[in-house]
Order: structure tokens, then C-alpha cells, then sequence
């Protein structure tokens, strides 16, 4: 055979190529995805594709040694064509082969190319899915047809606008009247007027929900009748199925009654309280979710036990609730529980029985919660009670309604029973002594304006007695409360003034003497050369010298007062008698009084009232005193002294004048260095007068009122 190439090796070289290409047409077909086989005559593979491999589910190799008819003759000759069996398939031709798995598969033989050398070359198709969807597609359709014609319940088929497209027999006989009177039109036309919005709302949701129940009221025979229904949508048709049931009395009952159970059953399970339903003979028999949470316990564990194994102690409180349930068929209390996993709990139970039902019911709340919430709060409270009554500070706890509590150090300082001080109210209490009221009233309003406030008020009492007590009260410390915290400061305060006034007595001692020492060598010179001038000097200049002598011996008694503060003095201390010592001192006093018009009026309750004191001391004091109430009453008067014994350990005696009185702010400064209401006065006499009075373990207590005059009392202790 000439092939037209010169030589051996061209030849070669193009036969190389020729085997280079089929080698390359082979690996194309190899990698496409349609199956490809070759059969000779004998219907032997020549050749397949991997894909055919993958369709036969069987190796290329073991193919190369099989035929076609080895996938052919499993079917038996009566289903399949005799040409499919004996020759090759012809063009496009379907049949049905059997793999060695054994399942079946319908494939397509489509030829590809003329035959070559006796063999051909086939592209297979599986066409087993489209050959079994389109079979049960048929099937389904036909079923459908069978069970909407011969189905008893009433089925309509509606487009999305409500257009009837067809109905089923049973819907005829229920409307009674022809098909042709029914398709066409639309299912708004036999809905009840009612309902027409209620069906146009089930439409729509069948959108959302593919399949919607409910329950609707139809015209039939210009009569109401009601029907359940179920709406869906028929795929891809934009139809719409309704399968409706006519609901006769009978079925409303059951229905409402299915109703009831189902709201029923829901609540049941839903129930935040534990429900429990057991016979006569005790044994559990339906319980609730809650229940088995409450009781910690499986829904098996529960029924079937006793209804009151949990409970944790039958005592004397669990035998009154039974009997009580047993008399009334009903109780209601609370008892402790013992669960399985040994945890106590206190519940809440209300029980009913219903003899004729023969079942009983128990409902329980776990309290348990609040039980050691209020077990806490009484703890609380005792501590808090404790620590109430136990302080030393008075407490009181008050709204704007009044008085809640006060503890008994509260009591003590207000000297007021607990159930008096309650009797009252805020404002009732603080006006019962109006002098009480300013101070109060202005405490109150800056609590409520600050939330916590504090300060020192004077409280009267209604003998005329004065407390100095500090308050400290916060605002809603508790349910709306406000909390006093208080205490009597008024020795406090008197000991404060005592020591301010023992340090300006130091101080003001320190400088007597210094003053006393430096003045009282110069005056004597003074006083030397005056007496040496009056006698020298020639003329009348005694007026004169009779002023500045005076005032040398005024000068004299200053400084003499000076060094009384300014050293201690040797008292010679021994009993005398009050009396005899005023009497003394009036008589001393009584022309200065003639003179100025002034009466002595004295009341002396005992005949002898015996003193350890110095005799000279006390009478300065007196004459200190006296005098004092002589200068205030320029225009007469009568000066009232009085003696009496005070609560069986002092002697009191009073001295009161008719003068102008003294202010309670000067009031607060007498005896301070110093410190006079007189023009002409130095202080020094009532500053002498209460460190003589201290040093006899006396005190001096002043009481004035302007425009009424001023007493002072002057206590000292008996002779014992």
C-alpha cells in the first residue's frame, strides 16, 4: 500500500502520530459525562467510557469479557422486544436492563456513527427517574380523582380569587343544587355575611402557613349551617383545596367539649401551680409538668404513689387540715414536704374532694421562698429589736401619721410611757408644752429638707423642768419611717460651761494676782499723799478728795476681790445656821433699803436650817446678791428671800427682786469675768459669788423673766 511517504522512518513517525491521537480521542471520551460503549456483532463490549462504567456499575475490565445480552437476558422474553434480545438495539430504542445489583434501570441506545468493521458505538441515556415520575405522576393523579369523586366529606377546588373550579359529589349533595349552579362561582357567595372577612383572613394565611383549619358559617338553602374546613394550596396550579364538614348539634357539642378539654389540658400543663389528681383511696393518677418540678420527681415516679408519703411530719397541724378536709371537702394551708432528694420545702395547698367523681384534686405553690425570706426577716427583726432596746441613746421611729416605736432608753430620757407617746400624734406631741414647738418644728423641716439632720434642743417638761437633747434623725430609713436617735446632753453641756468657766477663772486668777500685786503698791503710796494733801492743801477741795478717796477704796475692794479669785482661801468651815447668817446680812443691808425704799419680805419654812460652810463667805455672797437686787429696783420694790429644804439632801434659798429681768441670752453669761447688766459694774461680785458657793459644794441656779424680775437659788448641802 503506497502511502505516499519516501521512506521506513516517515512511516513510522506518522503511524506514532495516528496512535498519539487515538490515545487522545480515547482520554475524551473517557472524561465525558454521557456514557459511550462499542459492541461488535456478537454483542461483545469492544470498548466503554468510564461513564458507562459508573451506568453499569461494573468495572471496564470485566465488561471487555461480558456481552449485552448478559444485562438483557435477566429479563424474561415477554418483557422484552425479540429484536432487543437477538440483534442489536436499533435507533434510540428504550429497554430495560438489570444490573448484577438487581435493580432495574430503563436507558435510551442512541447509535453514534456508521457501523465500522462490523461494530458500532452507542451513547447511553438513563431516562429511569423521568419513566418513574412520569408512571406516578399518572398514579397520583388517578388516586386523587378516585378520592375526591368517592370521598364523604365535601371538597371544593377555588382559584386565588375564589372561583370555584370543581367540586365533588359530596359537596352537591350537601348544597343541594346542581354542578353547574356551583362552579363558576365564587365561595364568597355561599359564605355566610358573617364570615367573609374571616374566610378572606384564612386565604391569607394560608400564604404564610400552607395549610389552615377553622371553622366557617355557609349559606345552604337560605340557611346557616357550620362547617369545619382545612384550606391548602394546590402545587403549582395557583388552585386552592377546601375539604369542609358539615357540623351538625351533635358535632358542636363534641367540638366545644374537645374545645374545653383542649383549653383545659393547657392550662393544665402550662400551670405555674403544681396539679395533682388522685382518687379516694389516695393514689396519684394525672399530674401536671409543675408538679413533677415541685416535687422533684418524673411524671412515672408521681402517679401511681400516695398522695401525702412527701409530707414531712404527720403532726398535730397535718391531722386538723385532714379533718378539716374530710368535714368540708375542702382545706387550705400550708405544710412542709420532704422530696426524694431529701430537700425540704414548705407549700401552699388547696384541696378539694369530688365524692361523686370519684377523683380529687390538689393544687400546690411552693412558698418556700418566702418562707426563708420572712424566717430572715424575723431574724432581722430580733436582731433589730435587740439592738433597739438594748442602746443607750434613745430611739423613736415616726412618720407624718406618727408615733411607731421608741425603745426604753427613749422612754426614760422623754419621762413618757411607750403606749402614751404612741397615743399621739407628731403634732399633738410636740405642742403638748408649746415652748417645745419652734425648735421641733424647725428640727422636722430641715429632715425633711436634708434627709439627715441634727441639733441641740431644750425640751420643757410640764413641772418646768429643762432637758438640753440631741437629736439626730434620718429621713425613710424603713417603710417610709424616720429614725430619732437622741440623748440627754445637758450634764454634758453643764460640765462643758464648768470647765470653760473654771479655765476663764484660772486665767482670770493668774491675772489678779499679777494685777493685785503690781496695783496694791502704788495705791498705797497714793492713798498716803492724798490723806498728806488733804491736810496741807489750803482751800475747800473736800469734795474732791472725798471722790478720790472713794474710789481708792473702790479700787481696794476690786483688787481684795481679785486675790479671792486668784489663790484659794483658808475656809474655816463649821455648822451654822442659815438663818442667823441671813439675818445678819438683812440687817447689815436694811438702811440701804429704807433708803431706797425697798421692803424685805422672808419666808422661812424651818426654824433651823444647819449648814457646814464659812460664815463670812456665804454672807458675802448673800450681801453680793442682795445688793444686786437692791440697784435694779430704782423705784421700790420688795425683795422676797425664802428658805426651804430640796429633796431632803440641800437647802434652798431663793432671793427674788421685782427688777427688770434678764434676757435668756444674758441670762447664759452671769458669773462669767467680767460680765455686769449694771453701768458701773465690774462682774467680779456674782464671779466670787459661785466659786465661793462651788467651794461649798453648793450651786447657784438663776431663773428670770424680763419686766418680772429675777430669783436666784442658792443650794447647799445639809449638814450631815
Amino acid at each position: 500500500m503506497n502511502i505516499g511517504l519516501k521512506n521506513e522512518t516517515e512511516y513510522k513517525q506518522e503511524l506514532e502520530k495516528l496512535k498519539m491521537q487515538i490515545e487522545d480521542f480515547q482520554n475524551i471520551i473517557n472524561s465525558m459525562p454521557e456514557p459511550y460503549i462499542r459492541i461488535d456483532e456478537e454483542l461483545g463490549f469492544t470498548y466503554v467510557n468510564d461513564a458507562a462504567c459508573a451506568l453499569l456499575e461494573t468495572p471496564a475490565g470485566k465488561l471487555y469479557s461480558m456481552k449485552m445480552t448478559d444485562f438483557l437476558d435477566v429479563i424474561p422474553l415477554n418483557n422484552q422486544e425479540e429484536s432487543a434480545i437477538r440483534g442489536k438495539p436499533r435507533d434510540r430504542e428504550k429497554q430495560m436492563i438489570q444490573l448484577h445489583t438487581g435493580d432495574l434501570k430503563q436507558i435510551v441506545f442512541v447509535p453514534v456513527g456508521a457501523v465500522t468493521e462490523g461494530e458500532q458505538m452507542y451513547r447511553l441515556e438513563d431516562v429511569s427517574l423521568d419513566v418513574s415520575a412520569s408512571r406516578e405522576k399518572s398514579m397520583s393523579r388517578q388516586m386523587f380523582l378516585d378520592i375526591f369523586d368517592t370521598s364523604i366529606e365535601s371538597i371544593v377546588l377555588f382559584d386565588s380569587s375564589g372561583i370555584i373550579m370543581e367540586v365533588n359529589h359530596a359537596f352537591i349533595h350537601v348544597m343541594g343544587i346542581p354542578k353547574k349552579e356551583i362552579v363558576g362561582k365564587n365561595m364568597q357567595d355561599f359564605i355566610s355575611p358573617d364570615y367573609k372577612g374571616y374566610w378572606d383572613q384564612c386565604i391569607r394565611k394560608v400564604f404564610d402557613v400552607s395549610n389552615f383549619k377553622g371553622e366557617v358559617e355557609m349559606i345552604i338553602r337560605d340557611e346557616p349551617y357550620h362547617f369545619t374546613f382545612s384550606i391548602s394550596p394546590m402545587g403549582g396550579n395557583d388552585l386552592y383545596m377546601s375539604v369542609l364538614r358539615r357540623l351538625t348539634e351533635s358535632n358542636l357539642i363534641e367540638k366545644r367539649l374537645e374545645t374545653s378539654e383542649r383549653i383545659f389540658a393547657e392550662l393544665f400543663d402550662q400551670s405555674m401551680d403544681a396539679i395533682i389528681f388522685w382518687n379516694d383511696d389516695g393514689i396519684i393518677f394525672r399530674v401536671n409538668y409543675s408538679a413533677c418540678k415541685i416535687f422533684e420527681s418524673t411524671r412515672e415516679d408521681l402517679i401511681g404513689s400516695y398522695i401525702w408519703k412527701y409530707v414531712y411530719s404527720n403532726n398535730q397541724h397535718f391531722g386538723q387540715m385532714m379533718e378539716t378536709f374530710e368535714r368540708d371537702t375542702q382545706v387550705r394551708g400550708e405544710l412542709f414536704y420532704k422530696m426524694p432528694n431529701d430537700q425540704i420545702k414548705l407549700l401552699e395547698l388547696t384541696a378539694k374532694k369530688h365524692e361523686g367523681d370519684g377523683y380529687n384534686v390538689t393544687i400546690f405553690r411552693n412558698v418556700s421562698e418566702r418562707w426563708l425570706i420572712e424566717k430572715e426577716l424575723r431574724d432581722s427583726e430580733k436582731k433589730f429589736r435587740k439592738i433597739f432596746e438594748g442602746t443607750l441613746d434613745g430611739l423613736i421611729l415616726w412618720n407624718h401619721e406618727g408615733f411607731k416605736d421608741i425603745n426604753e432608753a427613749g422612754q426614760e430620757i422623754l419621762e413618757i410611757s411607750k403606749d402614751r407617746l404612741l397615743s399621739f400624734t407628731v403634732k399633738e406631741f410636740i405642742e403638748k408644752v408649746p415652748g417645745n414647738a419652734p425648735d421641733l418644728n424647725a428640727h422636722i423641716e430641715n429632715v425633711y429638707q436634708h434627709e439627715v439632720f441634727s441639733s441641740i434642743i431644750p425640751i420643757k417638761f410640764e413641772d418646768g423642768r429643762v432637758k438640753h437633747i440631741e437629736f439626730l434623725t434620718r429621713k425613710n430609713v424603713y417603710s417610709s419611717l424616720n429614725l430619732s436617735i437622741f440623748r440627754d446632753v445637758s450634764k454634758s453641756l453643764e460640765m462643758q460651761e464648768q470647765i470653760r468657766k473654771s479655765d476663764t477663772l484660772n486665767v482670770v486668777g493668774e491675772l489678779a494676782a499679777g494685777i493685785a500685786h503690781e496695783i496694791r503698791n502704788p495705791m498705797t503710796a497714793l492713798k498716803g499723799f492724798i490723806q498728806l494733801l488733804e491736810d496741807g492743801v489750803e482751800g475747800d477741795f473736800s469734795t474732791y478728795f472725798h471722790v478720790i478717796t472713794s474710789e481708792i477704796k473702790r479700787i481696794e475692794t476690786i483688787i481684795t476681790e481679785f486675790l479671792v479669785l486668784a489663790k484659794p482661801q483658808a475656809l474655816k468651815i463649821i455648822k451654822q445656821d442659815v438663818h442667823t447668817i441671813l439675818k445678819e446680812t438683812l440687817e447689815l443691808l436694811a438702811a440701804q433699803a429704807l433708803l431706797d425704799n425697798i421692803q424685805f419680805d422672808t419666808s422661812f419654812e424651818e426654824v433651823e436650817l444647819p449648814v457646814l460652810c464659812e460664815a463670812n463667805q456665804l454672807k458675802q455672797v448673800f450681801i453680793n446678791i442682795i445688793k444686786n437686787a437692791l440697784e435694779v429696783m430704782p423705784d421700790g420694790g420688795s425683795v422676797r428671800i425664802k428658805t426651804s429644804r430640796c429633796s431632803g439632801k440641800y437647802v434652798c434659798i431663793s432671793i427674788t427682786d421685782q427688777g427688770m429681768g434678764i434676757s435668756s441670752e444674758k441670762l447664759k453669761k452671769l458669773g462669767e469675768p467680767f460680765y455686769t447688766t449694771k453701768d458701773r459694774g465690774t462682774g467680779l461680785g456674782l464671779m466670787v459669788s459661785y466659786k465661793i458657793i462651788e467651794e461649798h459644794k453648793g450651786y447657784i441656779d438663776v431663773e428670770s423673766q424680763v419686766d418680772q424680775g429675777t430669783s436666784f437659788h442658792i443650794y447647799l448641802p445639809l449638814e450631815s
